[in-house]
Protein backbone atom coordinates (compact mmCIF):
# COMPACT_ATOMS: atom_id res chain seq x y z
CA UNK A 1 0.00 0.00 0.00
CA UNK A 2 1.20 3.39 -1.08
CA UNK A 3 1.47 5.65 2.27
CA UNK A 4 2.91 8.70 0.26
CA UNK A 5 0.70 12.12 0.77
CA UNK A 6 -0.19 14.33 -2.15
CA UNK A 7 0.51 17.82 -1.19
CA UNK A 8 -1.84 20.35 -3.51
CA UNK A 9 -2.56 23.35 -1.86
CA UNK A 10 -6.12 25.23 -2.37
CA UNK A 11 -4.14 28.67 -2.14
CA UNK A 12 -2.55 27.63 -5.66
CA UNK A 13 -3.37 26.85 -9.51
CA UNK A 14 -4.39 23.20 -9.46
CA UNK A 15 -1.77 20.80 -11.50
CA UNK A 16 -2.10 20.93 -15.07
CA UNK A 17 -2.35 17.45 -16.00
CA UNK A 18 -2.22 13.98 -13.83
CA UNK A 19 0.76 14.99 -11.39
CA UNK A 20 0.45 16.58 -7.81
CA UNK A 21 2.72 19.64 -7.07
CA UNK A 22 3.95 17.78 -3.87
CA UNK A 23 4.43 14.52 -2.49
CA UNK A 24 5.11 13.96 1.60
CA UNK A 25 6.76 10.28 2.07
CA UNK A 26 6.11 8.90 5.47
CA UNK A 27 9.47 8.48 8.12
CA UNK A 28 11.11 4.90 7.53
CA UNK A 29 9.86 4.54 4.09
CA UNK A 30 14.08 3.44 1.58
CA UNK A 31 14.73 5.81 -1.30
CA UNK A 32 15.38 4.56 -4.85
CA UNK A 33 16.92 7.30 -7.33
CA UNK A 34 17.04 6.48 -10.83
CA UNK A 35 19.12 8.01 -13.68
CA UNK A 36 17.74 9.23 -16.46
CA UNK A 37 16.54 6.56 -18.56
CA UNK A 38 16.47 6.24 -22.75
CA UNK A 39 14.52 4.16 -24.80
CA UNK A 40 17.12 1.63 -26.04
CA UNK A 41 16.02 -1.97 -25.68
CA UNK A 42 18.40 -4.64 -24.21
CA UNK A 43 19.75 -5.41 -27.62
CA UNK A 44 20.55 -1.65 -28.54
CA UNK A 45 16.31 -1.25 -30.58
CA UNK A 46 15.73 2.52 -30.16
CA UNK A 47 11.84 3.07 -31.15
CA UNK A 48 11.06 5.35 -33.90
CA UNK A 49 8.33 6.96 -32.11
CA UNK A 50 7.88 8.48 -28.69
CA UNK A 51 5.43 6.61 -27.23
CA UNK A 52 7.60 3.22 -28.19
CA UNK A 53 10.58 5.05 -26.35
CA UNK A 54 8.29 6.43 -23.33
CA UNK A 55 7.37 2.41 -23.04
CA UNK A 56 11.00 1.65 -23.20
CA UNK A 57 12.29 4.31 -20.49
CA UNK A 58 9.54 2.83 -17.87
CA UNK A 59 9.94 -0.60 -18.54
CA UNK A 60 13.76 0.13 -18.05
CA UNK A 61 13.07 2.26 -14.83
CA UNK A 62 10.20 -0.61 -13.82
CA UNK A 63 13.70 -3.29 -13.97
CA UNK A 64 15.97 -1.25 -12.01
CA UNK A 65 13.07 -0.80 -9.56
CA UNK A 66 12.58 -4.50 -8.89
CA UNK A 67 16.45 -4.73 -8.16
CA UNK A 68 15.39 -2.77 -4.66
CA UNK A 69 11.96 -4.28 -4.17
CA UNK A 70 9.99 -1.29 -5.27
CA UNK A 71 7.70 -0.73 -8.92
CA UNK A 72 6.05 1.71 -10.75
CA UNK A 73 3.45 2.16 -7.82
CA UNK A 74 6.13 2.91 -6.28
CA UNK A 75 7.08 6.36 -8.08
CA UNK A 76 7.06 10.28 -5.95
CA UNK A 77 8.91 11.98 -8.45
CA UNK A 78 8.83 12.56 -12.48
CA UNK A 79 11.69 14.12 -14.21
CA UNK A 80 10.85 14.25 -18.06
CA UNK A 81 12.74 15.28 -20.95
CA UNK A 82 11.62 15.63 -24.71
CA UNK A 83 12.92 16.77 -27.98
CA UNK A 84 10.30 18.70 -29.24
CA UNK A 85 6.97 20.01 -28.61
CA UNK A 86 5.36 17.47 -31.28
CA UNK A 87 6.32 14.67 -28.75
CA UNK A 88 4.53 16.16 -25.22
CA UNK A 89 0.90 14.44 -25.87
CA UNK A 90 2.34 10.64 -26.66
CA UNK A 91 5.04 10.89 -23.67
CA UNK A 92 1.87 12.38 -21.08
CA UNK A 93 -0.23 9.49 -22.43
CA UNK A 94 2.15 7.27 -21.75
CA UNK A 95 2.89 8.45 -18.20
CA UNK A 96 -1.11 9.16 -17.56
CA UNK A 97 -1.53 5.13 -18.39
CA UNK A 98 0.93 4.06 -16.46
CA UNK A 99 0.38 6.15 -12.64
CA UNK A 100 -2.58 6.63 -10.94
CA UNK A 101 -3.49 8.94 -7.36
CA UNK A 102 -1.96 9.83 -5.56
CA UNK A 103 -0.07 11.14 -8.62
CA UNK A 104 3.41 11.39 -8.08
CA UNK A 105 5.20 15.32 -8.44
CA UNK A 106 6.38 15.59 -12.48
CA UNK A 107 8.67 18.00 -14.25
CA UNK A 108 8.53 18.19 -17.88
CA UNK A 109 10.93 19.95 -20.09
CA UNK A 110 11.63 20.87 -23.74
CA UNK A 111 15.45 20.19 -24.72
CA UNK A 112 17.04 20.65 -27.74
CA UNK A 113 18.18 17.03 -28.15
CA UNK A 114 20.17 14.05 -26.49
CA UNK A 115 23.37 12.14 -26.66
CA UNK A 116 22.40 10.62 -29.93
CA UNK A 117 19.96 11.90 -32.70
CA UNK A 118 17.36 9.01 -32.08
CA UNK A 119 16.25 9.69 -29.16
CA UNK A 120 13.53 11.94 -28.76
CA UNK A 121 12.46 11.20 -24.38
CA UNK A 122 14.32 10.79 -21.42
CA UNK A 123 13.10 9.70 -18.07
CA UNK A 124 14.78 9.64 -14.78
CA UNK A 125 12.24 9.37 -11.24
CA UNK A 126 12.61 8.92 -7.85
CA UNK A 127 10.62 6.26 -5.53
CA UNK A 128 10.27 5.57 -1.99
CA UNK A 129 9.11 2.32 -0.58
CA UNK A 130 8.34 0.74 2.98
CA UNK A 131 11.77 -0.37 4.12
CA UNK A 132 12.58 -3.63 4.55
CA UNK A 133 12.93 -4.82 8.11
CA UNK A 134 16.16 -4.44 9.79
CA UNK A 135 17.34 -7.03 11.85
CA UNK A 136 19.68 -6.06 14.85
CA UNK A 137 22.04 -8.23 16.53
CA UNK A 138 22.83 -7.72 20.41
Amino acid sequence: MRAVKSLTPATIQPPFAAYSHGVEIPAGQKLVFCSGQLGIGREGDVPVDCTGQAELCFANIAAILAEAGLGLADVVRINAYVAGREHLAAYMAVRDRLFAEPYPASTLMIVSGFARPEFVVEIEVVAAGVAEAQVFQA
